[in-house]
């Protein structure tokens, strides 16, 4: 029987427009849409700590509702808006992600909301 995707759509994390899916699971993988650093009520927190930190709790909260988690990432793709910002998204990443996933993180010109930072992921399906 061949896989189908299966999208995955999360009431708790910040809405979505209707042109993609907040994850996608495909067999045994988990593809998470990128999560911007912003709350599900759609407000920015102030600080970019704050942001990363919002980011990846919505990753969390998406990864979750797929049936994975944080621990079974593989794979992290960043975009923020100031890459001399690099080093604070440094100290927050570390406290969700311990296992060091493979990561890129690149500087692009602008995020939708506001926000400076947006994440997205590639885990391992839970059993």
């Amino acid at each position: 029987m061949p896989l189908v995707p299966e999208p995955v759509t999360v009431s708790a994390a910040p809405p979505q427009n209707d042109t993609y899916s907040q994850a996608v699971r495909l067999g045994d993988v988990v593809y998470v849409s990128g999560q911007l650093g912003v709350r599900p009520d759609g407000t920015v927190p102030e600080t970019f700590a704050g942001q990363v930190k919002q980011a990846l709790d919505n990753v969390s909260t998406v990864l979750q509702a797929a049936g994975s988690s944080l621990s079974l990432v593989a794979k992290v793709n960043i975009y923020i808006t100031d890459f001399s910002r690099l080093r604070e998204m440094n100290e927050v990443y570390p406290q969700y992600f311990p296992h060091r996933p493979a990561k890129t993180t690149v500087q692009i010109a602008r995020l939708d909301k506001g926000s400076e930072i947006e994440v997205e992921v590639v885990a391992a399906a839970g059993p």
